[in-house]
């Protein structure tokens, strides 16, 4: 299995930190934000990275290829970065859907067990990550749901059919790969689609096949869009601190 990393975005909402860092390499707790993900995943067996790079790419590779040697993180540039959303980058790295992934926003931090529950459950093409809680804001992107089974997925959510929030987090098994993939390369065909967020390719995806969802609720996790979310991500994470023993590529 591989990792798809979405890393291409500067981070507006955190500026001044990222007017000249680039978000995915922002530190917390010593480490990049993208350190920490190819940490869990490399606990997890996951050691086949691919991270779309945009704003500051040179940085990004220099960063991780100094932490993990040469080669063994895959690079792949969006020169579109600046005007296209997150759509776009899955399409730029469209080569590397050809076999089971885990496709990751590149600002979402976790704990090892979130990534383990998600690969360990049921085996199904699509499989949406979600977590619960009490209430849920403008900025959370909001599913509803039929059991398990994805029934809609977006910020406008109505309260009422809201049943969870994607984290971030998705894996594509058996043909799940290669239909999304199609997804995408059609859904490219629209101009309007460059300023579209993959999810809702997913959304529409979920409208003539199942596409299901793995409950991480009680697990730690965070996503990261403005300063006082570093702060609480260092409190989720400071458990987490030990992950690495030693540098994969090292």
């Amino acid at each position: 299995m591989k990792a798809l990393i979405l890393g291409a975005g500067q981070g507006r909402r955190l500026l001044p930190l990222t007017a000249d860092t680039p978000k995915c390499t922002l530190p917390v707790l010593g480490r990049s934000m993208m350190e920490w993900q190819i940490d869990a995943l490399t606990a997890l067996g996951i050691d086949r990275i691919t991270v779309v790079v945009g704003y500051g790419a040179d940085r990004v590779e220099r960063l991780l290829t100094e932490c993990y040697g040469e080669n063994y993180v895959k690079f792949i540039y969006n020169p579109d970065y600046a005007v296209t959303d997150n759509l776009v980058s899955c399409w730029t790295a469209r080569e590397e859907m050809n076999e089971d992934f885990i496709l990751l926003n590149g600002d979402t931090l976790f704990e090892t067990a979130v990534a383990q529950r998600l690969i360990e459950g049921p085996v199904h093409p699509v499989t949406v990550t979600i977590d619960h809680k009490s209430t849920y804001d403008a900025d959370d992107m909001k599913v509803s749901l039929d059991g398990e089974r994805l029934v809609d997925i977006g910020k406008g959510i109505p309260p009422e059919k809201t049943d969870g929030e994607s984290i971030g987090m998705i894996l594509f098994r058996g043909e799940g790969p290669a239909l999304f993939r199609a997804a995408v390369e059609q859904a490219l065909q629209e101009p309007e689609a460059r300023k579209r967020w993959y999810l809702s390719v997913i959304r529409e995806m979920s409208m003539s096949m199942p596409v299901w969802t793995c409950s991480i609720e009680g697990l730690r996790w965070c996503e990261i869009d403005y300063p006082e979310d570093l702060e609480g991500a260092e409190r989720i994470l400071k458990g987490c601190a030990a992950v690495r023993k030693k540098r994969p590529g090292k």
